[in-house]
């Protein structure tokens, strides 16, 4: 297993667990009656994905992405996406030096450990498109010269809903970079009333204070990577993946990063629950949030209504009828 900094204790099961929760209790001070939102966060963290949060305006999109910012001692930048943001606002130009007359790199927004991306679709692809090199390389390349981007790396994007004015869709090659995407959804009437009674003089935020460090965090990302994964349940995230690709209702499918996000994913989920091996269920659970804004339902599927998501849910159905998958494989 990971071996820790100086001065912290070996990462094991029981570590990994209480640190995380602490994560967990931390960002549900701001964020409250929405612990799938959060987990989801974490698990986008600790898993080395990105996370895209899909909603209206005024759910809390923007302050997930800043209590869990909050949380971690690390540096963060927020870019906020409009209309005119330019390509080289997010990952830096190149300035000539006058004095000493060569080209300097003035680092973009992008340079920080965790980067909030507010509404993100409301740019123009070309500048959405800068941000692809870095969500997936860790890296930005300007003037061909590469800078590597701090680790651990995290984009949160959030995304108002396509048909909101002003907004262009994100590409697919911009989707599938995404490990996840969730929708925050709106509170329940207590959660709405405690947050009238709690946040009408004071802001929630101000309250966090960081509970684990960016060194920390890359311990826990290389515990999670040690948590085993049988071949059986290989075969079953593969199949999951590949029957999106034949599914009468879906032009395309998930893709190979796609599987591999899964699995990554899964790891970390397991690792939430104490375990050291990934389950069936694990795959299961996450199959929707990590496949159905990669994959686009058929147009004839779509004039019936049929979404995406109803054909990522017939895919766990049809596959969990087909193939029987031990529940632990050590």
């Amino acid at each position: 297993m990971t071996q820790s900094a100086a001065g912290s204790s070996p990462v094991t099961a029981e570590v990994f667990a209480e640190e995380t929760e602490a994560i967990v209790s931390s960002v549900s001070r701001v964020i409250d009656g929405k612990p799938a939102a959060v987990r989801a966060a974490l698990v986008c963290l600790l898993a080395e994905g990105h996370l895209l949060i899909e909603d209206v305006p005024g759910v809390g999109k923007t302050m997930l992405a800043r209590a869990l910012a909050g949380s971690v001692d690390a540096t963060v930048r927020r870019i906020q996406f409009t209309p005119d943001l330019l390509p080289g606002d997010v990952t830096g130009v190149s300035v000539f030096n006058p004095v000493d007359r060569f080209f300097e790199f003035k680092p973009g927004a992008i340079f920080a450990h965790l980067v909030i991306a507010d509404e993100i679709n409301r740019s123009s692809p070309k500048t959405q498109s800068a941000l692809l090199e870095a969500m997936e390389e860790r890296q930005v390349t300007v003037d061909g010269v590469s800078h590597a981007l701090p680790d651990p790396f995290l984009v949160v994007a959030t995304q108002n809903p396509l048909e909101m004015e002003g907004t262009y869709s994100l590409p697919e090659a911009q989707r599938d970079r995404f490990m996840m995407r969730i929708s925050m959804g709106y509170p329940d009437a207590a959660a709405e009333a405690l947050m009238l009674r709690q946040r009408d003089a004071v802001n929630p935020l101000d309250a966090i204070t960081p509970v684990i460090d960016a060194v920390r965090v890359r311990e826990l990302i290389g515990w999670a990577r040690s948590v085993h994964v049988s071949p059986a349940v290989e075969e079953y995230a593969v199949g999951l993946s590949r029957a999106t690709r034949s599914h009468p209702d879906l032009r395309l499918g998930a893709s190979p990063r796609a599987t591999l996000q899964l699995v990554r994913a899964a790891k970390v989920w397991a690792a939430l629950d104490g375990r050291e091996f990934v389950i069936p269920d694990d795959v299961a659970t996450l199959l929707e949030p990590v496949f159905a804004h990669r994959v686009i339902a058929a147009r004839s599927s779509a004039a019936r209504g049929r979404t995406s998501a109803e054909a990522i849910a017939s895919v766990l159905q049809s596959i969990a009828g087909a193939v029987r998958v031990p529940l632990a494989t050590r």
